[in-house]
């Protein structure tokens, strides 16, 4: 695919994914993510060629116009989108598939020195939340959603949703609302095992506190009858006692 293609796919794609887009004019003006896909594309050609130091210098001034840096050795697929755009970083040995969305914040790095393959690999169809960091050489299948803020080290299978620090699969990706690509834009719907843990807490103390009353009261019944069974009958004394009973 030519460069032209490549960059018209990137720009189309934005108003399937943010309802926000108005005009070509305005995402061609306004998205710093747009920006900076643009000059990682071209950026891309040169690091192919050998022109290493010319992408390098490309790469830093889209860094500096769009706050997104992405190094031009890293192998992103078709209709690419950044949302929001800020801090987001792609490493050298990065590789993302086609219809791939990622939020501000996203960090796509390495965990070692090596010259070999040190960043993560994203499969076609990812979306990958604000915040979230993906590091080391591993590989998030295709679908697959990564919860804000998550911290993932280890691979995700196709389809399944990532959340907390570490990542930890919490289900299997179940449908939403796709649009034409099959992008499911429901990052909202992420689920919250902390949240869910809470609230299970929760339920969990308001029946042990209604237990509590509930065997408070039955131990008062209790307690009172035995009370009774242990009162003298007084009646028994009057009768016996000859000064009781003149009374």
């Amino acid at each position: 695919m030519n460069l032209y293609r490549e960059c018209r796919d990137d720009v189309r794609c934005v108003f399937q994914r943010d309802p926000a887009a108005r005009s070509t004019l305005e995402v061609l003006t306004t998205y710093p993510g747009v920006h900076a896909i643009m000059l990682y594309r071209l950026a891309h050609r040169l690091w192919c060629r050998e022109w290493r130091y010319a992408a390098r210098l490309l790469g830093f001034l889209g860094r500096l116009l769009s706050n997104v840096d992405i190094h031009p050795g890293a192998r992103i697929g078709a209709r690419f989108f950044i949302d929001h755009g800020a801090g987001v970083v792609i490493g050298e040995t990065a590789e993302i598939g086609d219809d791939v969305t990622l939020y501000h914040g996203v960090t796509l790095g390495g965990t070692s020195w090596c010259k070999g393959k040190r960043h993560p690999t994203l499969g076609d169809g990812v979306l990958v939340g604000a915040g979230a960091k993906i590091l080391g050489p591993i590989s998030i299948g295709a679908n697959a959603r990564v919860g804000a803020n998550s911290v993932v080290v280890q691979d995700v299978p196709d389809g399944c949703t990532v959340v907390g620090i570490p990542g930890k699969v919490v289900r299997l990706r179940e449908a939403g609302r796709p649009n034409v690509h099959g992008i499911d834009l429901d990052h909202h719907l992420i689920p919250d095992p902390v949240g869910k843990a809470i609230a299970c807490l929760l339920e969990r103390l308001d029946s042990l506190e209604k237990q509590v009353e509930q065997g408070g009261l039955v131990a008062a019944g209790s307690q009172q009858r035995r009370y009774q069974e242990c009162q003298p009958d007084n009646s028994l004394c009057e009768n016996d006692c000859p000064a009781m009973a003149g009374r």
